[in-house]
Parts: structure tokens; sequence; C-alpha cells
């Protein structure tokens, strides 16, 4: 398996994150399952069916984060180059067939969050800027067209 680079911001989130479900999430699903059984028929019970499903996908995500967690590598520990684009960076941009500047943090999928500005390093974006220096042009295709940016700064 191979390894998961992470901030230690998003390893701390995943951990909160586990620790929520495990604690808090299933054990109130367990609760709600063992309320429904009382109601008899489980064939016809909406309130049982709606709290297995809701175990399962608990479930699921618990064993996801376990294994994500297992195999992280925090990027404070990297050497990482500092002058071109790779994970961790934050790029500012300039889009030039629009004009306006973008500011981007090159992040593993399991931090991306397009509100706080963190793309994937796997997004058509993030794969686009990877490798790229300061003042350089890039041309990203994205399923919608083209894009057209100049990295104006990296910074990490």
């Amino acid at each position: 398996m191979s390894e998961v680079y992470l901030s230690r911001d998003g390893y701390e989130r995943l951990q909160e994150e586990l620790k929520e479900l495990k604690e808090v999430e299933r054990p109130t699903v367990r609760k709600s399952l063992k309320v429904a059984r009382e109601f008899g028929d489980l064939s016809e019970n909406a309130e049982y069916a709606a709290a297995k499903e809701r175990l399962h996908f608990i479930e699921g995500r618990i064993d996801k984060l376990e294994d994500t967690l297992s195999r992280v590598r925090l990027l404070e520990h990297e050497s990482i180059p500092e002058d071109k684009v790779y994970i961790g960076a934050t790029v500012e941009l300039e889009d030039l067939k629009n004009p306006r500047q973008l500011t981007y943090t090159l992040v593993a999928p399991e931090e991306a969050n397009f509100e706080e500005g963190k793309i994937s390093t796997v997004s058509p974006i993030g794969k686009g800027l990877l490798g790229h220096k300061e003042g350089e042009e890039v041309e990203i295709q994205i399923p919608v067209g083209q894009l057209h940016y100049k990295i104006i700064k990296i910074t990490r």
C-alpha cells in the first residue's frame, strides 16, 4: 500500500473524525438500532433499516480512516523542493484568461477542501501545477475546457 502524505493539521483532523465516529456516532447508532429492534417486525421497520444503513456507513468510514492513518507520512518530515510546486505548497496564480488572482494549497486527496483553497494533487489543476516554478505559464486541461495560469509565488 502507498503512503499518504498529510500536513499535521490534516492528520489531526482525520484523527478527530475517527475519534468522533468511534466514541459518539457509532454508540449512538447502535443504541438507535437496539431501540428500533424493540418495535417488532424488522422487515417493515424503517427506523431499523435507516439505523442499520447508517451503522454500515460509519463502519466503512472508520475502516477507511484507520487504513489512511496507518499509512501517513507527515509533510513536515519530508524534504520537498521549495522552488517548484509540490504537495504542501501554496501557489499564487494569475488567471491569464480572466484577469484575477487565485491561491491554492496542494494537498493529499484526504485533505482537499475547495472552499478552503485546498486542492488535491491528483485533481486536474493540482496535476497541472506540479513541478512548475515561479514565473512559468501553465495550460491545464480540465473537463470543461482549458485554464491558462501564470505562477506568481510559491510558499510552504
